[in-house]
């Protein structure tokens, strides 16, 4: 999984339920910027990764799983999502 992809899968994420990522991070009671493109580099260029807070809150907000979440992210062929059924 890449910095790329997981930035993806939050814009995919939000785009399903029809908001922007800034009206995503508000839902989850994030500030707006959260997830603002800016806000994925730091001004040295090392990559900002969302925090597990972060995603927590916007599951919890729009009532979803992390699977819903983790359709977004590519995987092999073969490998399978584990859950805790």
């Amino acid at each position: 999984m890449t910095h790329a992809e997981v930035w993806n899968a939050i814009e995919q994420f939000a785009a399903e339920r029809k908001l922007s990522c800034s009206g995503l991070a508000k839902s989850g009671g994030l500030d707006p910027t959260t997830f603002n493109r800016s806000k994925r580099w730091s001004k040295a260029g090392q990559e900002r990764w969302p925090s597990t807070h972060s995603i927590s809150k916007i599951l919890t907000a729009t009532g979803a799983e992390m699977e819903d979440f983790m359709k977004f992210l590519p995987r092999k062929r073969d490998e399978k999502i584990i859950t805790s059924e």
